[in-house]
């Protein structure tokens, strides 16, 4: 993952001397943590072990210390991490120092929920515009935004100095919005369509697809429903797959 170099936040003391390179499960990690030392912040906690912070964030605490060591932070023998500090330098690499103006595109039932979200603005995010191509859409007041025609997306980039734009059109609609948002500028996209975007070099862009979620959530429920069915005694725990091989058959091929 590339990522730009940038001077330590000024003025604080252990800031994060300069931004460093992170491996991607590391980034995906740090907004786990981040609303971890948030709800800890919220009951009174000025500092935190690595052991009681990995299990507020559901990961293990060797990770967790290896993931903050990246970010020079250490913590304190006896004493811990210092929670307003961790903060500040978790919102500084994920670069939540600045409020962040995103362009939703596509308001129907997705689009709407997310428009409606109060928790984008906690978390360091302003939804600045809302856009549609369904004329009956237009002029619609959501949460306090008018939606206004795709068409006037490059107006509105401008205007409202777009960094992130959010797809949640239909499949068939994803790819020309992705053109459209690139085009005015946006370097990173969060989809929602289902379905694979091609943009340049340079745009990154995050895939949320709740059906796929499902379907895996669906084979742990299967596998599970197959641990329950095993023979106690002798026999195979393989089944045929639809149009492979049985479980004999599978035995007899790794025996050959």
């Amino acid at each position: 993952m590339s990522q730009h170099r940038h001077p330590g936040a000024p003025g604080r003391a252990g800031a994060v001397p300069a931004l460093p390179d992170l491996p991607e499960a590391t980034v995906a990690r740090l907004p786990e943590y981040l609303r971890a030392l948030h709800g800890l912040a919220e009951t009174g906690h000025e500092t935190v072990s690595s052991e009681e912070l990995a299990s507020a964030a559901g990961v293990n605490s060797a990770k967790l210390r290896k993931d903050l060591s990246q970010l020079g932070s250490y913590g304190t023998r006896g004493v811990g991490y210092d929670v307003a500090l961790l903060i500040d330098q978790i919102e500084y690499v994920l670069g939540l120092t600045q409020r962040r103006a995103v362009a939703l595109v596509g308001v129907g039932n997705l689009g709407h929920a997310l428009a409606g979200y109060d928790g984008f603005a906690s978390r360091g995010f302003r939804i600045a515009a809302l856009l549609d191509a369904d004329p009956s859409r237009v002029g619609e007041v959501i949460n306090g935004l008018v939606v206004r025609h795709v068409d006037d997306l490059p107006e509105v980039a401008a205007e409202e100095s777009i960094s992130i734009g959010v797809i949640a059109t239909p499949a068939g609609a994803a790819q020309a919005v992705a053109d459209r948002l690139v085009a005015v500028g946006v370097t990173s996209i969060l989809n929602f369509a289902p379905c694979v975007l091609s943009v340049p070099e340079g745009v990154d862009v995050r895939k949320v697809d709740l059906a796929i979620e499902l379907q895996i959530l669906s084979f742990h429920e299967h596998r599970k429903a197959s641990l329950t069915r095993l023979p106690t005694t002798g026999g195979s725990a393989l089944t045929a797959l639809p149009g492979g091989l049985g479980a004999t058959d599978t035995q007899e091929a790794i025996g050959t």
